[in-house]
């Protein structure tokens, strides 16, 4: 197996499994978590709510027993995306490639249980790019402005990374612009900081400062601010559970969702140069107190609860291309693929083709300009 390949499988089998523990405890808190569970989750557990199917409403969903979500449904068409063009993608490929896949292409559901297009299984914030881009028919560049500020457009964003590994300023660059079909605020900001990040990780011999490094660098406003609180304070620890609610205070001047996930109040998810969303400060502040370290990063994330599904894609996908394929526990990636029904395998093997294909363009297209270059100076 290349380096690549093994990077691109450790990002998205470790973030799809990082999704899949982390589903059971989204949108609750610490210690409801450890109240339902008898204490820290450490793996794969059922669903928070045992009556998951009418519990809520709203969301009835079966999140826990290893089912993927919504991050990772995202994740894969993205790949798909980035197959159909083998380039580098913009806004204008959103409409004309992701869209279509969430709309038309059926795929098994996880936590639905049953076949479907990815369009049924997103939540508002998500259905805004159908909403905007398929019937407003909104210019892409500019279609995720009004939407709600939320971590919608970074959770899927991993594949940029590896697509631009080694480049977080090309990853940044590009989430940057796929992401404004999406999202707006902090919340296209996040899109385009977790994307350096994953290609910093990516990046051979890379460690933890390197991707702390490459976020910080490149981060604006109330991200860069939030992110930088939250790794001061997470140095202070390397004990997931004790670092919880250390973090959790870290970020929260940060985030506008506030204590009562489940309740927050009118300031909630609007935009603004001076806040962040929380899942991607507290993922990297998590993979400091890891030391980089898999295992130990999801699990903090999975634990600090909240939108636990996404911060722990997130931890998963940097940590999992920090450490490779074996960084991620075999025995939670083949029971997630199992009881998901999904090949985990198969969309890290295309990515990897994608971005060497895309590589050898970019050589080609920095050669012309070289060239051209070279006949001004």
């Amino acid at each position: 197996m290349s380096l690549l390949l093994d990077t691109s499988v450790g990002c998205l089998v470790g973030a799809a499994v990082g999704d899949a523990l982390g589903g059971a405890t989204e949108t609750a808190l610490p210690e409801q978590i450890r109240a339902r569970y008898g204490g820290w989750v450490e793996g794969i557990v059922p669903p928070f709510h045992a009556d998951w199917a009418t519990a809520r409403p709203l969301a009835p969903y079966h999140k826990g027993d290893g089912h993927i979500t919504d991050d990772t449904l995202m994740t894969h068409a993205l790949v798909r995306a980035y197959a159909a063009k083998r380039d580098h993608l913009d806004a204008y490929d959103v409409v004309e490639l992701l869209v279509p896949d969430l709309i038309e292409r059926v795929v098994y559901i996880p936590d639905l249980e049953r076949e479907g297009v990815t369009f049924h299984r997103l939540a508002a914030a998500e259905r805004w790019l159908v909403t905007r881009l398929h019937h407003a028919h909104a210019d892409p560049r500019e279609a995720g402005v009004g939407n709600i500020v939320n971590c919608g457009a970074a959770m899927y964003m991993a594949p940029v990374g590896i697509v631009n590994a080694g480049d977080p300023a090309g990853a940044y660059a590009e989430a940057v612009e796929i992401a404004g079909a999406h999202q707006h605020s902090y919340g296209r900001e996040a899109a385009a900081v977790f994307a350096a990040a994953v290609a910093a990780a990516a990046a051979p011999g890379a460690g933890v400062d390197d991707v702390l490094a490459a976020t910080l660098d490149l981060a604006r406003d109330g991200t860069r601010a939030a992110i930088d609180a939250v790794v001061k304070e997470a140095r202070g620890y390397d004990d997931w559970k004790v670092a919880i609610p250390a973090l959790r205070a870290a970020v929260a001047p940060y985030d506008t969702v506030g204590e009562e996930y489940r309740s927050p109040g009118l300031g909630a998810r609007r935009p603004s140069r001076l806040h962040a969303i929380e899942e991607l400060p507290v993922a990297l502040g998590m993979l400091v107190v890891a030391r980089g370290d898999y295992r130990s990063a999801v699990l903090g994330s999975v634990n600090y609860g909240r939108d636990a599904d996404s911060t722990a894609t997130m931890a998963g996908a940097i940590a999992g291309a920090l450490g490779g394929a074996a960084a991620v526990p075999a025995e939670w990636a083949g029971t997630v693929a199992a009881a998901s029904r999904t090949d985990l395998l198969a969309p890290a093997r295309v990515l990897a083709e994608v971005a060497t294909e895309v590589f050898d363009r970019d050589r080609e297209r920095f050669a012309r300009r070289a060239e051209r270059f070279g006949g001004l100076a």
